[in-house]
């Protein structure tokens, strides 16, 4: 997707959306130092489900550990690839302004 296609008006809709999620995000339970704990709760509970396999044999509570581990893990990977995503996506959208704001500079000096 080529920015340098877009109206100036969709860039700034667009950079205000952006920066809109990544503050709301910011204050998330899934952000810092928080989010990490919820997944490494996660990959805990896989583990804790697998040994316990071992151990007791199948059972539903090994399994349902295994299940809500997983879930919790996978929900914090796309939360964070989510963030990581945007904003690389908005430092584009900033690039694209800026260069714009400086073409706009220079065209009427010339």
């Amino acid at each position: 997707m080529s920015l340098k296609k877009w109206t100036d008006e969709k860039l700034a809709t667009t950079q205000d959306e952006i920066e809109g999620w990544k503050l709301k995000h910011a204050k998330s339970v899934w952000s810092g130092k928080i989010g990490i704990l919820v997944g490494l709760l996660g990959a805990f509970a896989i583990s804790t489900g697998v040994v316990f396999i071992f151990f007791d044999g199948l059972d539903a509570m090994n399994l349902v550990l295994i299940i809500l581990g997983s879930i919790v893990c996978f929900t914090w990977y796309k939360t964070d690839k989510q963030l990581k995503t945007n904003t690389e996506f908005l430092t584009g959208v900033k690039t694209e302004i800026a260069r714009r704001a400086k073409k706009q500079k220079q065209t009427p000096d010339q």
